[in-house]
């Protein structure tokens, strides 16, 4: 983050950061999160959702390939429970895939999440956790929510770190909220 770059102060579970924001359209600003990179945030950020989560429901946690893996891995990790990345690009040596469309916010297109074949009997018929970093217009947990109901995965609920917009989404299972900035 440069000096000069306007910034949101946060909590993660007793973390102070200080996000950049950014322009996302005329007159709005967002705080942008990344853990990439940020072993401190995403260990914080993982222990605060696993205590706000009821392990012995959940079979498996799900994720969307992005920033939000390495949350999704530390959070797996401290449950003792198997996770899924739901991929944005086939490649062959995924097999038979179960795949579905979402529009992403952050590229402004259309985007494909792919369950790799050898994923699927990790979430089908399954208690799954759809996990994201910050969940804003919910179009990407969408897409995940659509190929999950593919496999007939049961969804015992939404977390995130930060849910992102006017108002907090009471449907997500989440640490924060991250308001929108206007200018």
């Amino acid at each position: 983050m440069t000096a000069d770059r306007p910034f949101h102060e946060t909590e993660i579970n007793g973390l102070k950061r200080k996000l950049p924001l950014f322009s996302v359209a005329p007159d709005v600003q967002i705080a942008v999160f990344n853990l990439l990179g940020d072993t401190e945030a995403v260990e914080a950020s993982a222990r605060g959702l696993s205590e706000r989560i009821s392990a012995a429901s959940v079979d498996a946690l799900v994720t969307a390939e992005g920033k939000s893996v390495p949350l999704v891995y530390e959070l797996a990790r401290q449950m003792s429970k198997p996770w899924v990345v739901l991929r944005k690009a086939y490649k062959a040596y995924m097999g038979e895939v179960v795949s579905a469309e979402t529009h992403s916010l952050t590229t402004g297109a259309l985007q494909t999440l792919y369950l790799d074949e050898k994923d699927r009997r990790l979430v089908e018929r399954r208690n799954v956790l759809v996990v994201d970093d910050v969940v804003s217009t919910g179009s990407t947990v969408e897409g995940m929510l659509d190929l999950l109901a593919k496999v007939n995965a049961n969804v015992v609920g939404v977390a995130a770190v930060f849910t992102e917009g006017d108002e907090p989404n009471p449907d997500v299972i989440a640490l924060g909220h991250l308001p929108l900035f206007r200018t």
